[in-house]
């Protein structure tokens, strides 16, 4: 039985919060059932979802180890990434924006940040709480997390928001969209399409076996204006989890069909 659970009107499911049997202080959110996010309380550092690793791995590259950064979540889940950031990078500025409103105040009441974490959530759609950032605010990452299949909201899901996303990164900054699909990634392809058309420097990023189109898995895009560099490529090889594959340039090809 769920430690906790909420009823999310928007989506008409249940949210529950289960401790994970397999580490201390861990625990599980689960959205009408299917795992979303862990959150090891102990130790936000560790990141145990691989997707959401690779994506942490992307936000060490963006500054010096330890140095604050400023970060957009667009999809909150159960706000492993914002944990993480703090653990790592003290002093930084984040945003969370989660369309169902009970999600967030769910998690913050039952799974609490980290001691001194500057973040300021809120509620609504992901595009349309992008357009409402005050002017000139800026951020060294953009993370979306939102798709979970190939039925990806189509305002969304296409060049022109990812140009929006684009124009709130700080020099430098990049633009990390997890993208889980099926076996032919359809989502995938066309997602590495739309990302390519809005910023120069694209990379997919994720386990080995995935760059075959035969087995069903996340697949993380990374976007940057300047070109993608190649210690980037190799950096996050290195860090796995292993064996892990980046793509960029002409290697996207394929990919984008």
């Amino acid at each position: 039985m769920a430690l906790a659970s909420r009823y999310l009107r928007a989506s008409g499911v249940h949210a529950t919060i289960d401790a994970d049997p397999w580490h201390e202080q861990a625990f599980v959110l689960s959205i009408d059932n299917a795992e979303q996010s862990q959150v090891n309380l102990a130790h936000p550092e560790d990141v145990f979802y691989e997707y959401l690793r690779r994506i942490a791995n992307a936000v060490d590259l963006v500054k010096p180890a330890g140095e604050p950064v400023t970060v957009l979540h667009l999809g909150a889940g159960a706000l492993t990434l914002a944990r993480y950031i703090q653990a790592t990078r003290p002093g930084s500025v984040q945003h969370a924006v989660e369309l169902e409103r009970e999600l967030l105040d769910f998690v913050l009441e039952h799974l609490p940040l980290p001691a001194g974490t500057d973040l300021t959530s809120h509620v609504g759609d992901a595009r349309e709480a992008l357009g409402a950032l005050p002017a000139g605010l800026t951020f060294d990452v953009v993370i979306l997390d939102i798709f979970s299949g190939p039925d990806a909201p189509a305002h969304l899901a296409c060049t022109d928001f990812y140009l929006e996303a684009a124009a709130v990164l700080a020099a430098g900054g990049v633009l990390a969209v997890n993208v889980g699909d099926e076996p032919g990634f359809s989502l995938v392809r066309s997602q590495t399409r739309a990302m390519r058309e809005a910023m120069p420097g694209t990379a997919a990023y994720g386990a080995t076996s995935l760059f075959t189109r035969r087995y069903p898995g996340n697949i993380i895009l990374l976007g940057r204006e300047g070109g993608w560099p190649a210690e980037w490529s190799q950096a996050l090889v290195a860090a796995g989890p292993h064996p892990a594959t980046v793509l960029s340039g002409v290697e996207l090809d394929e990919l984008a069909g």
